[in-house]
């Protein structure tokens, strides 16, 4: 069964496990762990609950894999759920346990659960530290992830994870001064050598501070070979301050370093469609294809009552579509009224405007949002998940929708937390 999981033939490794007429925990384990491993999230949970069902107590390497599946798919109603099972099994004070379910509160938006776990726990080792600091990073709580970082220190030594962690909380809440403090502070006090994370994450402090030459700079005078976590750093700063001559140095040193990863294509391409550089934008996307690189699809999904909703793109699947894009045409005519503008250069394809804005209208993340006004009328608060980086149109619309709607948004991209509230967002525009 692991043999045919590992081979990609999980269907195989059903049908193995399904013929079992004695299922003890390892098997299940091994099923779980597979579905978690092949991102079939949906399917490792299910099989968890039937698990549950035929009275089978799950041992701590099950609740890993149930909760790095959990994680994925950023449900705060799982997440509880998942960790009344844990507390039922007496298993809550088992340190890696409680530091995966930390960590699942984090990634399912809830910083008060996340603490509250930090909090109980019994003991704390570096890994539970860090993941508590770089939890406050990533919703953009520096000041917060800096004061529990003094606390570490004065109890256990940091390693290099944990300086992954605070200084990339001090780049998300643009705390330029004391990123660099924590950087200079690895050799001097704790004898920690820089690797090219580290170096990644001051390029991004000084990229989102604009000082780009200055980052360029400070690449040109590693001590080590800068990897695609360093030119990525960059040429994500180069989108955001509109720096096309920058962003091609970085995109040439990237797309060499990492030439399978679309994401950097489709980065330089908008960053050329932001600027109005449509056939440079092509000329990318053209470099995609004959690379036989693929766009990731993108999805957002949403939690309605302990139910996931995903959506595409245009997406017409959800039975309540009708009601969803007529919703979705009041709500864009309100922000509309409040001052906002499509911006286009989000989309390549050779359309007329009006065309281009309703492409727009029709994102994953608007439609998903659109769906939980619905649904979530009386609730103040709506949190999605993006599989991809959040578009800069529909992060500019979903200040928008924040502020005519009175709703807190929590959005989880690729990169971080955003957390919208009446117009403006937790990250600065910047992610």
């Amino acid at each position: 069964m692991l043999m045919f999981a590992r081979c990609g033939r999980i269907d195989l490794a059903r049908s193995l496990f399904d013929g079992f007429t004695n299922k003890d925990l390892v098997c299940w384990a091994s099923m779980i762990d597979a579905y978690a491993r092949a991102d079939l999230l949906l399917e490792a949970l299910l099989l968890f609950n039937q698990m549950r069902l035929q009275c089978v107590l799950p041992d701590s390497i099950t609740l890993l894999a149930v909760i790095q599946a959990c994680s994925m798919l950023a449900s705060l109603h799982l997440a509880r759920t998942l960790h009344a099972v844990i507390i039922r099994c007496f298993l809550e004070c088992q340190l890696v346990l409680d530091t995966a379910v930390l960590d699942l509160y984090m990634k399912c938006g809830s910083l008060t659960y996340a603490r509250k776990v930090f909090d109980n726990m019994k003991g704390r080792n570096i890994i539970s530290w860090s993941t508590m600091i770089s939890g406050y990073g990533m919703h953009g709580h520096g000041k917060e992830a800096l004061h529990l970082f003094d606390q570490m220190k004065a109890l256990i030594k940091p390693d290099h994870v944990t300086f992954v962690s605070i200084l990339s909380a001090c780049s998300h809440a643009g705390l330029i001064n004391e990123g660099w403090e924590c950087f200079d502070s690895m050799v001097r006090d704790f004898g920690v050598t820089p690797t090219s994370e580290h170096y990644a994450c001051m390029v991004d402090l000084l990229g989102r501070a604009g000082q780009l030459n200055q980052a360029l700079e400070f690449i040109e005078k590693m001590p080590v070979r800068p990897e695609a976590g360093v030119w990525g750093a960059l040429l994500g700063a180069c989108r955001i301050h509109s720096n096309v001559e920058l962003a091609e140095i970085a995109a040439k040193s990237l797309l060499n370093l990492d030439a399978e990863n679309p994401g950097r294509y489709v980065l330089l391409s908008n960053i050329y469609a932001s600027l109005g550089k449509r056939r440079e934008a092509y000329r990318i996307r053209n470099l995609m294809k004959s690379r036989g690189v693929k766009k990731k699809v993108g999805w957002t999904s949403i939690e309605i009552k302990g139910k996931m909703y995903t959506f595409v793109a245009g997406d017409r699947a959800n039975p309540e579509m009708d009601l969803i894009y007529s919703e979705l045409g009041k709500l864009m005519e309100r922000i509309r009224q409040e001052g906002y503008i499509p911006d286009v250069s989000f989309v390549l394809h050779d359309v007329e405007g009006e065309t281009k804005e309703m492409m727009l209208y029709a994102h994953s993340e608007k439609l998903a949002i659109v769906f939980g006004l619905i649904k979530l009328g009386h609730e103040s608060s709506i949190r999605i998940t993006k599989n991809l980086r959040v578009c800069g149109d529909c992060h500019t619309a979903t200040k928008f929708i924040s502020k005519v709607t009175g709703k807190e948004i929590v959005v989880r991209d690729s990169q971080r937390f955003h957390h919208f509230v009446n117009g403006t967002c937790s990250c600065g525009d910047y992610w």
